[in-house]
């Protein structure tokens, strides 16, 4: 996986004493990291050479969000960011966050742009550029007289309008976004929704009038295509008897055929059961692809095939599953994908052109996450980095996920990382991995 031949050799070999292993590995992932980090590198990747630039500085925090969303305008030379002035604490009510640009060539920096009053740290506002326009326009959240909306932006006049929900994803010709209850997610998912906003279901388990909404970006207004009624009563568990239910991790596929969402259940909030859906852009065709119980990440590769950490049908374990559509009625095809590398769950995306799968790990042992490639034709893993996050400072609601994203060319990478004690943007070029 990209390190020198003898160390992962040594410290994964049962020849070798447990003492031995152990000491040399407590060593390199302690002093090695803290004091030469440039024989750490080389010890776990075969090269020296620090692969990320940073792309901000503190004392002020700065994150992008999501892993499923660019930061990088259509030319490339701006980057989405947001900026906040803690970095302890979940975001309450009051508190704003600034929206703003990172020019890449000259870092670090950020333009502040505007304010916001409605993010987390996993997703911040839904920072994203428009479809119709990547070089100038974006959306993002916002609070406005005690409601979550929308904001359409444009670089050279500023606010262009304000939509009626929030966004959460945008279908790839610009037309048509998605929303969500963000008051709902802030009750039943914290970390995911918005402090401050009031769910009208609060007291509905499964409302008939609250779901998925498709919102025309053209002439305004939106419309119910999935309501969780209708997905609490689709071949209903013993497990959905007095549950809560609400929708999460909508995204549309690559071409806009399709969108993907998470329907979930719970009776208390220390856990809960998920289903793999999705539908047409207008709702038709609600499709659930998996019913395990257990489904985490995922990415759309086309407008047939998704790759998503899941448990395995007929199985106990979670591995990543590529499923593909079949035609209607039928069940999609599933199969682990680069089951010996992958062992367990990341945020997972495809490169552009498809080739490549980008993905992540939670802290580990010694508090680190791994950022790694996979060659999709051959699983062939090739470790980038490995970067400290210690659940000692940043856990639950205020962790700070890698949540690696490709540059529209897919020669670089975005991350956002605490590893140097404040949360900050960084980027690592991967063209001569990639080709």
């Amino acid at each position: 996986m990209g390190a020198t031949a003898w160390y992962p050799r040594l410290i994964g070999s049962p020849a070798v004493p447990w003492r031995i292993r152990h000491g040399v590995q407590r060593w390199v992932e302690s002093a090695g990291y803290e004091r030469w980090p440039g024989l750490y590198r080389w010890l776990h990747f075969g090269r020296a050479a620090d692969p990320l630039r940073p792309l901000t500085a503190g004392p002020r925090h700065h994150f992008f969000g999501y892993y499923d969303k660019t930061p990088w305008s259509a030319s490339g030379r701006r980057l989405l960011a947001h900026e906040a002035d803690f970095n302890d604490r979940a975001p309450g009510a009051d508190d704003r966050v600034g929206i703003g640009l990172i020019d890449p060539a000259a870092p670090p920096n950020f333009e502040r742009l505007a304010d916001g009053r409605a993010w987390n740290w996993q997703q911040g506002a839904m920072l994203q550029w428009h479809p119709a326009d990547p070089e100038h326009r974006f959306v993002h959240n916002d609070r406005r007289s005690g409601r979550f909306v929308g904001v359409l932006r444009d670089l050279r006049s500023g606010e262009l309008g304000v939509l009626d929900r929030p966004v959460y994803a945008i279908l790839p010709d610009g037309r048509s976004a998605y929303s969500v209850d963000f008051a709902r997610l802030a009750l039943h998912r914290p970390g995911y929704g918005y402090a401050g906003g009031t769910d009208p279901h609060a007291n509905d388990p499964c409302p008939a009038t609250d779901g998925i909404w498709r919102i025309d970006l053209e002439r305004g207004g939106s419309e119910l295509v999935v309501p969780l009624a209708e997905l609490a009563a689709r071949d209903a568990r013993p497990s959905m008897q007095g549950a809560w239910h609400y929708v999460n991790h909508v995204q549309p596929s690559r071409g806009g055929g399709r969108i993907a969402f998470f329907h979930v259940w719970h009776r208390d909030a220390s856990s809960w059961e998920v289903r793999l859906y999705s539908c047409r852009p207008d709702g038709r065709e609600l499709n659930c692809l998996l019913d395990t119980g257990s489904v985490s990440h995922y990415d759309w590769r086309d407008d047939d095939t998704l790759l998503v950490w899941a448990r395995q049908p007929d199985a106990a374990t979670s591995r990543f599953l590529l499923l593909a559509h079949q035609a209607e009625g039928q069940p999609p095809r599933c199969e682990v994908f680069a089951g010996e590398v992958l062992r367990e769950d990341g945020h997972c995306s495809f490169s552009p052109d498809g080739r490549w799968v980008l993905d992540d790990t939670y802290p580990d042992a010694h508090g680190k996450r791994t950022l790694m490639l996979v060659r999709f034709a051959d699983g062939h893993r090739i470790d980038v980095a490995r970067l400290l996050s210690p659940k000692s400072r940043w856990w639950g609601e205020i962790r700070c996920d890698l949540h690696p994203r490709w540059s529209r060319d897919g020669r670089q990478l975005c991350i956002d990382s605490v590893h140097d004690g404040t949360r900050q943007m960084h980027v690592a070029d991967v063209e001569r991995i990639v080709g």
